[in-house]
């Protein structure tokens, strides 16, 4: 299975998470004046996802995509550099203009359940100790991005012996996250 190639960070293995760690810095592809994002703390429910509107690296089958609380994101340097990919997404991703990496993106919409989550893409850090990816998140949309459906069941074997359980939606803890705060939210809960 080692043979199907899913993204370059998770390819040889997951690492372990650094016990205490406190961050990074994520940073674009360009040659110079790099946009860098800081971020302090460790990253939450990592996972690769298959979804055609996160960015990947050229080759990979997945993206790899991480939250932090939006308070640990900062625009260190060139943050004149960013621009919102779709400005009618729901995640507003930014960006390099440059380079096309897409550095962080992030949910204005206040009623929504990751509201003040930011996404961002730990591979982009020279920092190891990161939490590794958990699970693969909307892996049929693979096909979308020109995967071909004959090798699914390859794909979603290799994310098994990865240990990155396939979904075509999220994991069960984040889904049910996110069902638990519409159900506040609507008042079938109460907070």
């Amino acid at each position: 299975m080692s043979s199907v190639k899913i993204h370059p960070a998770v390819d040889g293995g997951l690492k372990p998470a650094a016990k205490d760690f406190a961050g990074g810095t994520l940073s674009c592809d360009c040659a110079k004046d790099k946009v860098e994002i800081s971020i302090k703390g460790q990253c939450a429910h990592n996972h690769v996802c298959g979804c055609t509107k996160c960015w990947k690296p050229k080759g990979a089958l997945f993206s790899q995509v991480a939250v932090v609380g939006r308070d640990n994101l900062s625009i260190k340097a060139n943050g004149h550099k960013l621009a919102i990919v779709d400005p009618t997404a729901t995640i507003q991703r930014h960006a390099c203009k440059e380079c096309g990496v897409h550095m962080f993106g992030r949910i204005e919409n206040k009623a929504h359940p990751l509201y003040g989550f930011d996404f961002i893409h730990t591979e982009r850090s020279a920092e190891s100790g990161w939490a590794p990816p958990e699970f693969a998140a909307f892996v049929s949309s693979i096909i979308e991005s020109g995967a071909s459906p004959d090798n699914m069941g390859a794909v979603r074997a290799r994310l098994r012996e990865l240990k990155l359980e396939p979904y075509d939606c999220l994991s069960p803890p984040l889904m049910d996250f996110i069902a638990t705060h519409i159900a506040k939210a609507s008042g079938a809960l109460r907070a």
